[in-house]
């Protein structure tokens, strides 16, 4: 883009104005935005940390300002990340968490103590960053890439002393991986994304422990074998410290209900005196009767994860209380996963997006709620394991109602329903999220669940439609 030109799609002169709000998502949203492109191709020119070095140094090195975790991995990446910025944020530490894709508005991507950024900060800073986008010629940065830039920018103005930051795709070229963090914590990881980060375990946690930093410190969620392996070799290669989830911590649900669930965590390492500030070592804890407001075992093993990072940041002098980390996690707030909307019929959403999700999702839904039929609202993104998600759930549901998200990445209702149509006799299609629940209700009685998934953008549209929130779109 060059001086003078208006911005496509906003009306504004990058020489004459600034940016309000809606001029702001309309620039954002003209760049290259893959998370609307599906079957991306993974290639130098797209994908590399050359582009975003060149950013960030441009800026100053925003990212340099605060210390970071960094979190990869296909599942549960997103919750554990809310759950160590709670924990965090509970122990008295300014707190910053970058996230993506968002479900209401894209402020939610970049928060600072829990609260979004403001639409005033987030124009200023396109307004401030834009001359430097442009500058860059041909080879532009990505949506993602300036959202990456702007949580920098904004958690260095802000003052935040810890970030805590998601990875977008993979780990090794994702925007995110300029940070030296503190931590690098890779949750569970399953086939995801196959077209672009590979189609085998090896290839995806080839990815995914990317993140990895030579003499870094790692956490990592229980690993299938083929996975473990890899990111065993990365970090031996690296001189990097692994702690596993399942062996140097080990967890135990106590009790749960559809508000929540009760456990038990025990570390099993005996810290050292450099990681605990004492002169001698701090002997294994065990944290009892801890709580969270997120549904699912699965979730169990995020927090225990959580826990395990923030333990970790021993090392590094931050010292986080056993009250911290009790509060921490029951403050933590993370919707769209196993999120009960109403009741009297049950409504429940859940963003299960690959065939392992949607398997947990529908052992979730079995454990937690004694219902007589289930009906299932499904909808997912073209280049997703569609059979996969459906042939996990589709066989429990006494109807299904196959839909789309507004999203452009979204699949056609009708390849849903053709796939629903294999295990299910009640297929039917609708064209929209707000009609789907409407049919769904009609059918539905009072004992009867109710649940939307395949898609977090299917799911932020039906939280829109049953609580009144509003959504900005995409």
């Amino acid at each position: 883009m060059n001086y003078g030109q208006s911005i496509p799609g906003t009306g504004v002169s990058p020489l004459t104005a600034t940016f309000d709000y809606g001029a702001t998502l309309r620039y954002l949203y003209s760049l290259t935005d893959l998370e609307k492109s599906p079957g991306v191709v993974y290639s130098p020119s797209r994908f590399n940390l050359e582009r975003m070095g060149r950013l960030v140094s441009a800026l100053g090195h925003p990212e340099s300002a605060f210390a970071t975790v960094h979190v990869a991995g296909t599942k549960g990446k997103g919750s554990t990340a809310a759950m160590i910025a709670s924990v965090l944020r509970a122990a008295g530490h300014k707190t910053g968490l970058y996230t993506s894709p968002h479900l209401h508005t894209f402020r939610e991507r970049i928060m600072v103590d829990g609260i979004p950024i403001a639409q005033a900060d987030l124009a200023a800073l396109v307004s401030e960053l834009e001359p430097t986008v442009s500058s860059m010629g041909d080879d532009q940065p990505s949506t993602f890439e300036v959202a990456t830039a702007l949580a920098f920018l904004h958690f260095s103005r802000q003052g935040v002393e810890l970030a805590v930051l998601e990875v977008g795709l993979g780990g090794r070229l994702d925007a995110t991986n300029v940070v030296t963090p503190l931590l690098s914590v890779i949750t569970s990881l399953s086939l995801d994304h196959t077209a672009v980060l590979g189609d085998t375990l090896t290839l995806i946690a080839r990815e995914k422990a990317g993140i990895i930093k030579p003499g870094g410190m790692v956490v990592s969620s229980p690993q299938p074998p083929e996975a473990l392996k890899v990111i065993h070799e990365v970090c031996e290669q690296r001189g990097a410290r692994l702690y596993l989830v399942g062996r140097e911590w080990r967890w135990q649900g106590t009790s749960s209900d559809v508000t929540g669930q009760s456990f038990t965590c025990e570390s099993r390492l005996a810290w050292p005196p450099e990681a605990t500030g004492k002169d001698s070592p701090v002997e294994p804890r065990t944290y009892h009767d801890l709580w969270i407001p997120l549904l699912g075992e699965h979730q169990l093993i995020n927090a225990c994860t959580a826990l395990a990072a923030v333990e970790a940041l021993r090392f590094h002098g931050i010292l986080i209380t056993s009250e911290a980390i009790e509060e921490g996690l029951r403050q933590v707030h993370w919707p769209g996963r196993l999120q009960v909307l109403s009741r009297e019929p049950t409504v429940v959403v859940d963003g299960a997006h690959n065939r392992e999700s949607a398997a947990l999702l529908l052992r979730s839904l079995q454990q937690l709620f004694r219902c007589r039929d289930l009906y299932l609202i499904l909808g997912a993104s073209r280049d997703k394991d569609i059979p996969g998600i459906v042939g996990e759930l589709a066989p429990a549901g006494k109807a299904i109602i196959a839909t789309r998200s507004r999203h452009p990445r979204a699949a056609a209702p009708e390849v849903i329903a053709v796939e629903a149509s294999r295990y299910c006799s009640r297929v039917s299609v609708s064209s929209d999220v707000a009609t789907a629940l409407a049919a769904a209700k009609a059918m539905a009685k009072t004992p009867d669940l109710i649940c939307v998934a395949g898609s977090l953008f299917l799911v932020a549209e039906a939280i829109q439609a049953v609580t009144g929130v509003e959504g900005e779109g995409y």
